[in-house]
């Protein structure tokens, strides 16, 4: 059974080879809007990362690693800097809006408890879980977050989430194994992504639950 979890149009696999010529700008604006537009929370990130780098290592993409690699953090960078100045300027007028079919409340709640939780590192840990990576940069600019602070760990995000991503596809990518199962390593990927939710989820009922109190 050979079936992503993802439509076809948001196949990583589909978009950089559907893109021609125009694959390195339309990658790293999507990487741009992922971290950086409200809108761009559905961009599969982390699997178009890992494939970036599998496609250069297998020469269907001729630009050099470390260029890539360079590109791609800058986008993810200069990202959460627009991120967070959308927050700081429109973000409280924005989030007070009722659910739309793209805009759903739910996520800048939990973004927002994820930042609380774990304070300025959250930016960076929140690079690897989807949803709350665009988000949390708008909450940021909202609680008027130190800019200083913000854009420093921003900076070591982006490092570790596109450069650490696309590095890790090219060097996996020289493996057979890897090449020639690329739909299942994208399934996992995306499984993997989602394992930090998961793991809030559980552990948040685990904390209801005791401080509930034995049942009845």
């Amino acid at each position: 059974m050979n079936q992503a979890l993802l439509p076809d149009w948001l196949s990583p696999e589909v978009i950089l080879t559907s893109l021609g010529p125009y694959l390195l700008p339309v990658l790293c604006l999507i990487i741009f809007a992922e971290c950086g537009l409200l809108l761009g929370f559905f961009l599969p990130g982390d699997s178009l990362l890992f494939t970036a780098g599998l496609f250069v290592a297998i020469d269907k993409i001729p630009t050099p690693l470390w260029l890539i690699c360079v590109l791609l953090t800058a986008c993810a960078f200069i990202g959460n800097v627009v991120g967070y100045y959308i927050g700081y300027k429109v973000g409280p007028a924005l989030f007070n809006k009722p659910d739309s079919k793209l805009f759903k409340q739910e996520h800048v709640a939990k973004t927002h408890v994820f930042f609380e939780k774990y304070g300025p590192r959250a930016i960076v840990l929140a690079r690897f879980v989807p949803v709350v990576r665009t988000f949390i940069t708008a909450v940021a600019g909202v609680g008027r977050m130190d800019q200083r602070k913000f854009f420093t760990f921003s900076a070591i995000g982006a490092v570790l989430w596109a450069t650490g991503l696309t590095v890790l596809g090219y060097f996996l990518g020289q493996i057979d194994f890897i090449h020639n199962n690329l739909e299942a390593m994208l399934v996992l990927i995306v499984l993997i992504s989602v394992l930090p939710i998961i793991f809030e989820v559980l552990k948040a009922r685990r904390e209801r639950k005791h401080a509930a109190g034995p049942g009845l």
